[in-house]
């Protein structure tokens, strides 16, 4: 039963973390993010909560990776730090980005985010490999969404 709550409980706390944040969003992504010249890159609306439900259950998954090793009981602590900034610097861009509307203070924060999430990587992929592929895509993807917050930026 331990086991399983090394993996329950990180990604029950990043689905919490990303509805908080849909929720901040929801009037923003109604009112003003349709006004805003966008990408021809930018994917359909649906698009959005099926990637970032993949993305939290795999970053969840990834920290209970690193939970369950014994191992790494010493080491594991720096991971726990860099995953629980990424989460913040994840949400902190949802409340700039959409609820202060500043796409310059997103793209700022998903700078930060897209080192955080590097860092993650690099760290884990020394200590715990399969945490460290989890957040591959997740990476993929934050690199991919600073083209589109630069893009807005950058037209609006």
């Amino acid at each position: 039963m331990k086991r399983i709550l090394f993996y329950l409980v990180p990604v029950l706390f990043c689905f919490g973390i990303g509805a908080m944040a849909g929720w901040l969003q929801s009037e923003a992504l109604v009112e003003w993010y349709p006004t805003l010249v966008k990408s021809p890159l930018t994917p359909p609306a649906v698009v959005f909560p099926v990637a970032w439900s993949i993305l939290y259950l795999c970053m969840g998954i990834s920290l209970g990776a690193v939970l369950a090793r014994e191992e790494l009981l010493q080491a594991r602590s720096a991971l726990v730090w860099l995953w629980l900034a990424q989460l913040a610097a994840n949400f902190l861009w949802s409340v700039l980005f959409f609820d202060l509307r500043s796409p310059t203070a997103g793209l700022i924060d998903i700078a930060l985010l897209d080192m955080l999430v590097f860092a993650y990587v690099v760290v884990s992929w020394r200590l715990c490999r399969p945490a460290a592929w989890l957040f591959v895509p997740y990476l993929l993807w934050l690199l991919f969404a600073t083209y589109l917050n630069a893009y807005i930026w950058a037209f609006n």
